[in-house]
């Protein structure tokens, strides 16, 4: 079982939110209509995975809105024209469906590209783009941007995507301390995205398990720009209901300014 949440709030400075967000599951399923055939000989089957989206735009009025919206709508078109999907996941099988992903997520410039043909005033805008899916215990991620990917595990918040950023990069290559990294200036500044102009998009992949109790959050950078992973961790940490924890995430990021757009998905798993 699985119960999923999501908010999204536009902050109090920017006058509107270019945040998108999905929460979807993905379904193979026989029904019987009508047999004469006993049970157990044949009962109803169903496998269902967990997708879950978030997309924070970039490019100012509407185009940022356009961007994180075109971005999930054209994905998701791309996977369900996929004729085979692939729902019982062994470790091939699962890097099969990354690979996918991977591939996916470069046609997503070329849509943003044809959109700014059409409205030139759209020639500015990007996306981030940040996705997780689980089958079962399984758990796929694919990331591209600054929005985030945590795992609450056994009392621990464990991140499981890199911010690909300036700042980021600078970091890695010794030139600042892990500890610059939250007040770098270059921290906004992104190294890789999904762009209108056809910029190379680097998507950092991985395949892990998950546990019973898990607790699964994908968010902007609006959250995690005003709140502290101590604080995300404290909030979780209360295992409230997911839908009450959104929020508690959400007000927490108001609370210390809402300089930004902030959207939460929050998946709490319980599994056999």
């Amino acid at each position: 079982m699985v119960d999923i949440a999501a908010l999204s709030h536009q902050g109090l400075v920017r006058s509107n939110n270019e945040d998108s967000f999905l929460a979807l599951t993905l379904e193979r399923r026989i029904r019987t209509l009508i047999t004469n055939l006993p049970d157990p000989i044949f009962q109803d089957y169903a496998e269902v995975a967990y997708g879950m989206i978030v997309a924070d735009g970039m490019g100012g009025a509407a185009a940022g809105e356009v961007a994180s919206r075109t971005a999930i709508s054209v994905l998701i078109d791309l996977v369900i024209e996929t004729p085979d999907w692939i729902m019982r996941l062994d470790e091939e099988r699962a890097n099969q469906i990354l690979k996918r992903t991977d591939e996916r997520i470069g046609k997503l410039a070329t849509a943003l590209a044809e959109a700014a043909r059409i409205n030139p005033g759209l020639s500015g805008m990007g996306t981030t783009l940040t996705l997780a899916a689980s089958l079962g215990s399984d758990l796929l991620v694919a990331h591209v941007g600054d929005s985030r990917v945590y795992l609450f595990t056994e009392g621990q918040l464990v991140r499981l995507t890199k911010d690909q950023t300036m700042a980021q990069l600078l970091a890695d290559l010794g030139v600042i301390s892990a500890d610059d990294l939250t007040t770098h200036h270059a921290r906004h500044v992104l190294t890789s995205a999904i762009t209108a102009t056809g910029s190379k998009i680097e998507v950092e992949l991985h395949h892990l398990g998950l546990a019973s109790g898990d607790q699964l959050l994908l968010c902007s950078d609006g959250l995690t720009e005003m709140v502290a992973d101590e604080d995300i961790k404290a909030i979780l940490k209360e295992h409230n209901p997911v839908a009450q924890s959104c929020q508690a995430l959400v007000d927490a990021a108001l609370a210390a300014g809402g300089k930004d757009n902030v959207t939460v998905i929050l998946a709490k798993y319980q599994l056999p």
